[in-house]
């Protein structure tokens, strides 16, 4: 009787850490899965298809050089994303690093109709701000102006601190 019901207790034991084991990777499977759709979200597909699209014509033209940086750039961006894609906050310079990987895609897409001017002080570098909070703003920029322009545009990112303020 007594084995019984150690044995009892030692199945419901069991049951029990392989019930919180599944819950557990099941809840770590539904953050990955957030995380993913958290980065579809921040990365337009537009802007993906464009620079594969991109990539494939300077291949097609031999530019395999451009076609090359292109597509680090790319990688390091994607990485970025998804290293950062869940972050609340990250330094404005780690920030800026990631836009400028961004610029350097489009740029290498709309050839000279793009200026990029960068006037940030150096004690803005280390405070913090939203992750890709300036990414969808320059997309827009591109989009909406630059884009519809022959001529172009210039894009000035400026960054300044006003006491406590960025």
């Amino acid at each position: 009787q007594l084995l019984q019901e150690e044995r009892n207790q030692l199945l419901l034991a069991e049951a029990t850490q392989k019930e919180e084991m599944v819950r557990r990777i099941s809840a770590e499977a539904a953050m990955k899965e957030s995380q993913l759709t958290l980065l579809r979200y921040q990365l337009n597909p537009h802007f993906l298809f464009n620079t594969l699209n991109s990539i494939y014509a300077l291949v097609n033209q031999g530019s395999s050089e451009l076609a090359n940086m292109m597509l680090l750039n790319l990688s390091q961006f994607l990485r970025y994303s998804l290293d950062h894609g869940t972050s609340r906050s990250v330094s404005l310079a780690d920030e800026i690093d990631a836009l400028k990987l961004y610029l350097a895609i489009e740029k290498t897409r709309f050839d000279d109709r793009i200026e990029v001017e960068f006037d940030t002080a150096d004690e803005t570098a280390n405070a913090f701000v939203p992750s890709f909070l300036l990414q969808p703003l320059i997309e827009n920029a591109i989009k909406h102006a630059i884009a519809q322009s022959e001529q172009g545009g210039k894009i000035r990112i400026m960054g300044r601190k006003e006491g406590e303020r960025l």
